[in-house]
């Protein structure tokens, strides 16, 4: 990655396919060309990682290496949406972001010996292609996985945690519960219809890369979503602030078995329809003088009791 030939830097903001990545920022473009954008390093690193088959089971620092019953928790020994070498179409990097994370710049490097299209460019050029308004150096345009709900959920190697958002709209709640479901070991994730695009710009931003981690369902509706997930042996809790059950005085055993969560719409909550499908309704406890919890705060509150519980001497996962 040292070869900067200057005959090879994109410099003209305005140039044609500056412009056609650029309009993936937009949703139809997007679900035409079946591409989406994931900008900064991070989120560059993860896809790159994900294309090259790097991504594998991760480090339990407090327990040590990862057990088998955690990596299918977490859904890494089994069905991943991201096949490697079909996740990265191109990258476009400027020469300060290589100079600095000389580890990005190898992977880039190697993603180019596996056929993605490697592009220099000026900052200028980068800020035209990024929906960010602060450029961060690198874009890899990526592949949107074309499987369907019923492939993702009924491939998972025994699920014991999930999150489904139900038409969670602000991209940024929707990034932060993803990251937070792919902290606590979830093994799948759904935004029903009505949701945000989880491949808008601002969402996979807010994923900080753990959408690479994560198998994820979109567009499907709730009732089917829960149907396939009750299959699969979960058991359903709805995030409810007036729920009858406080999330830190559960009955015995709630939280330690198989467990998908649903988190509503940020004004409305869950509809009466989606709290039906729910077994309980668990409220998080107020200490303070705050009158709520906004969607992602809640759901990341929900989703570590689960996963403590889980992984806890007893648990689905112990």
């Amino acid at each position: 990655m040292n070869e900067r030939p200057d005959q090879d830097v994109m410099t003209n903001p305005r140039a044609d396919r500056v412009r056609k990545v650029a309009r993936l920022a937009g949703r139809s473009s997007r679900s035409r060309d079946g591409l989406f954008l994931a900008e900064g390093p991070q989120s560059s690193r993860e896809a790159l990682r994900a294309h090259l088959g790097m991504l594998g089971p991760r480090p339990d620092h407090d327990a040590g290496p990862v057990q088998a019953a955690d990596r299918q928790l977490a859904g890494l020994d089994g069905y991943t949406q991201w096949i490697p070498g079909r996740v990265v179409e191109s990258v476009y990097l400027s020469t300060r972001v290589a100079d600095r994370d000389p580890e990005l710049a190898e992977l880039v490097r190697r993603a180019a010996d596996r056929n993605v299209m490697v592009r220099w460019v000026t900052d200028e050029v980068l800020d035209a292609l990024a929906d960010a308004v602060t450029g961060q150096g690198i874009i890899t345009v990526c592949h949107i996985p074309d499987t369907g709900a019923a492939t993702v959920l009924a491939a998972l190697p025994e699920p014991r945690l999930a999150a489904v958002l139900c038409r969670v709209q602000d991209p940024g709640n929707a990034g932060t519960i993803l990251r937070a479901a792919d902290a606590s070991g979830a093994g799948a994730v759904v935004l029903t219809a009505g949701s945000v695009d989880v491949f808008n710009p601002k969402v996979v931003r807010s994923t900080a890369g753990s959408l690479f981690h994560v198998p994820v369902v979109t567009g499907v509706e709730a009732a089917t979503a829960v149907g396939m997930l009750r299959d699969r042996g979960l058991a359903v809790l709805a995030a409810d602030g007036y729920g009858s059950v406080v999330l830190d005085r559960p009955p015995s055993g709630l939280l330690a078995g198989p467990t998908a969560w649903l988190f509503g719409n940020e004004a409305q909550g869950l509809s009466a329809d989606e709290l039906a499908l729910a077994a309980e309704r668990v409220a998080v406890p107020l200490y303070g003088r705050a009158e709520s919890l906004n969607v992602a705060t809640a759901a990341t509150v929900c989703l570590y009791a689960s996963a403590m519980a889980q992984h806890a001497p007893g648990g689905a996962s112990a």
